[in-house]
Formats: structure tokens, sequence, C-alpha cells
């Protein structure tokens, strides 16, 4: 038997099953090592992935504060990330980072390495930072991230922050993982024609306009104003300038954010929006069984019959799926 670099016991090549008691109470204790090792067996579908999600539930841990960070590629997401980072440790608070990276197209890991820029944070005890591979999930996240959020919950971290790809108009996937998503911009990227375009107005609880020192960042701030006052919304986003490289604006965002937060918990958003996230959670984990399901149906001759019955016999395809259907319950 010998030891993988991530820590897990493997035996001729194949990982051997964890004590996922022991493990969890580790990553309680706030051991890095446990707490990754808990998030590559949620990315890799571990088989004992049901039993530590019981495991991380039974106890269930005081509510972590999600904020997620959203924009194009370019406008300094992992920057800002890691400024956040250094202002909520100011402020004692015990953070944790999911830097959501697009996928290596040979191993299916992640290609960027967020980890790489905020490598002022890696030997802070109170930060855990874990770059995910998206693996081709659309929406800028990986399919896994609910789950690793409980792993981080667990393990003690009072606020997460998720930085999502930024694949740009399809990425509004995070505002239903979320308490709080962060739209940032720069100045001459023409994000704010692509935040008209995308719904991505609709998302941003806060703005950010990064890279504030360039030309053009005030007129960035004007588009945006105007574009916040033709939606309805109950809450209005606030505009926050940030050079987050010099970690001017941080303490501005980290203000933004709480305001937000007050709003959400006196409103009852809060508790609606974490309950929304529990019922997609759940949601998820169901069709993603059914079509585990379905997956043993190919070549089933069950369902040859039924295509053979629609082309050939009058049968509809509804009743078809129908009849599908009772025989995925029956399984």
């Amino acid at each position: 038997m010998t030891v993988n670099d991530s820590g897990a016991a493997v035996r001729d090549g194949r990982p051997l099953p964890v004590e996922v008691p022991d493990l969890v109470a580790r990553a309680r204790a706030g051991q890095p090592r446990a707490v990754a090792r808990l998030i590559s067996l949620v990315e890799n579908g571990s088989p004992q992935l049901r039993e530590i999600m019981a495991e991380l539930c039974a106890a269930r841990p005081d509510r972590a504060r999600i904020i997620g960070l959203t924009g194009s590629p370019g406008v300094g997401k992992s920057t800002s990330t890691g400024m956040l980072v250094q202002a909520f440790r100011k402020r004692g608070r015990r953070v944790g980072v999911l830097a959501v990276d697009p996928s290596s197209p040979f191993t299916g890991g992640a290609l960027l390495g967020d980890r790489v820029r905020m490598q002022d944070h890696a030997t802070d005890p109170e930060v855990f930072i874990r770059s995910m591979a998206s693996r081709g999930h659309l929406g800028g996240l990986s399919w896994a991230t609910p789950q690793a959020l409980r792993v981080l919950e667990a393990a003690g971290c009072e606020v997460i922050l998720i930085e999502t790809v930024g694949v740009g108009q399809a990425e509004v996937d995070i505002a239903s993982l979320a308490d709080t998503t962060i739209v940032l911009l720069a100045p001459g990227m023409g994000d704010g024609v692509q935040a008209a375009k995308a719904g991505i107005l609709e998302i941003a609880d806060v703005f950010v306009v990064n890279k504030a020192d360039r030309d053009g960042a005030q007129a960035a701030v004007r588009e945006l104003r105007n574009m916040i006052a033709l939606v309805e919304r109950a809450w209005k986003p606030p505009i926050v300038q940030t050079v987050a490289y010099r970690g001017e604006g941080a303490e501005d965002v980290v203000d933004a954010l709480d305001a937000h937060l007050a709003y959400l918990e006196k409103s009852g958003e809060l508790a609606r929006r974490r309950r929304v996230r529990a019922r997609d959670e759940i949601e998820a984990i169901a069709l993603t069984a059914l079509r585990a399901r379905f997956a043993h149906l190919h070549g089933d001759r069950r369902l040859d019959a039924l295509a053979t019955r629609v082309l050939e016999d009058g049968l509809d395809p509804y009743r078809a799926a129908d009849e599908l259907l009772a025989a995925v319950g029956d399984r």
C-alpha cells in the first residue's frame, strides 16, 4: 500500500476506501489534508459520497456566508478574490475559496490553477483555497460545487468565496448558489453591453468596477447606473470601484456585502435563497440517479420494442415515454 499526492491510500494503483467518520472528524478539526481529500472524493463522484454527505450533515454546521464572484475573463476575478480574502481575514473570519477553472482536455483537472495567483494566503491556516475543474459543466461552475461547499462549511469556514470560470453570457448558475453575487467589470472591455445582453444585470447583488485607475472607469460606472435605473428591483446593486492588485476599495466592497447581507436577513430573502439552493441540490442528485437508471436501458429490449411500436404501430412517443418511466420505476 502507498499514498498518492492527495494523501489517499492506494493499492495496485487504485484508491482504497476511506474511513469516512475519521476523515470527516479531521476535516471538522480544520486539517487541510482531510478537507482536500473530502473535496477530491466529491469531485470524483466517490462511491462513498452518500456516506460522506450523511456524516457531514449529521451535526449541522453553522451556515457559512457564500459569496460568488463572476465576470468576463480578464476583469481580475482571481486578484479580487485574493483582495477579499485579505479583507475578511483582517476581520478575523475563517475563509474558504473554491476557484472553478476550465478543465484540462487531457486530464479533466483544473487548467489554470487559481491557487498560483493567491500565494499570499497559502501559508495562512485560516484560509483554504481549492481549484476545481468545471469538467465541461456549463454555467461557470463545477457540478460538485454544492457538495464542496458542505465540506468547507463543516471545516468551519465562516465565509466561502466562489470564483467562477468566466465564460461570459452563460455564467449565471452562481446566483443559485451564492447568498451574494458580485459581478466584476473592467473599463474598456464592453462589459456593460454584455451585461445587458446576458441578463447578468439581474443576478448582480454588488457591481465591482475593477481596474478603476484606467481610463473609462467613470464611463463604465455611469453606464451601469443607467442600466440599474431601468430594472425594478427591491435591492439596487451598489457599484464599487477597486484597484484589486493594490488592494484599493477592498473595505468598500466588504461594506457593500455587509449591507446586502443585512437586507437579505431583514427581508427574509436569505432564508428563501438557501431553501432554493437546497431544493436545487436535491433535484440535481435525483436527476443524476434517474439518468443513471436510464443509462442501463440503452440497448434494453423494452426500449427497442417501444421504438418499434412508435415507428410501426402508431404508439405516440408520450405514451412510450410513460411506459419507459414505469419500467425505470420498477428497477
